[in-house]
């Protein structure tokens, strides 16, 4: 499933942060995202997702296409290892944890609650949560936040398994993964101020 966003203008706040985005995600393709902290990274892939409206322009994806990792591991602490796992492949109707326990070196830790996981096994973790989602486009922000070298080339592993099976990643990272992909700054794309309305237009009620 191709992902294409075209002419976007995303808004944080109510303030447009980035405009006129244009690129095209295929299968088996992967694309970085790079840019300074603050310019709009984070925004940029929760519009891609779903999770708020663009200002302006267009994301095509088809439906049920997107499995969305954010900053948040998105576990539940009392649940243990295989329990979270479970939890999302009943979310995302798929079977079996297996792949998810191997890709992320999670068998050792299996019974584990994951409240008493060291922050790095959490975020492998939330990452394995990847796997049991059957989502062929993955949208990723900071990923490898609080892994080791060691992680960081599993997870990479597992992002190249997943792009030779078809699927396809947009990820925002300041670090070098090894991953054969092409890389947007998206710095060039910084907003401009709105004229006459001192970039408050749109502005959402609960920033009032």
């Amino acid at each position: 499933m191709t992902l294409t966003v075209k002419n976007l203008t995303i808004s944080r706040g109510g303030i447009p942060v980035l405009e006129g985005l244009n690129f095209t995600l295929a299968p088996g393709k992967a694309l970085i995202l790079r840019g300074p902290n603050g310019v709009g990274k984070t925004t940029l892939l929760r519009t891609v997702a779903g999770l708020q409206p663009p200002v302006e322009g267009d994301v095509i994806c088809g439906p049920e296409t997107i499995a969305y990792a954010a900053h948040s591991d998105g576990l539940k602490g009392t649940l243990s290892v295989s329990e979270n796992l479970h939890f999302w492949a009943d979310i995302f109707g798929t079977k079996g944890i297996q792949n998810a326990l191997d890709g992320f070196d999670l068998n050792s830790l299996v019974d584990r609650p994951a409240g008493a996981l060291s922050a790095g096994q959490k975020r492998r973790l939330g990452l394995a949560r990847l796997l049991v989602t059957g989502r062929p486009v993955w949208i990723l922000d900071e990923p490898t936040v609080s892994l080791d070298v060691a992680s960081v080339a599993m997870f990479a592993d597992a992002v190249r398994a997943h792009l030779s099976e078809g699927g396809s990643a947009l990820i925002a990272t300041h670090i070098d993964l090894g991953l054969d992909a092409e890389v947007l700054d998206v710095g060039p794309f910084r907003a401009k101020p709105r004229s006459g309305t001192g970039g408050f237009d749109g502005l959402d009620e609960s920033f009032l």
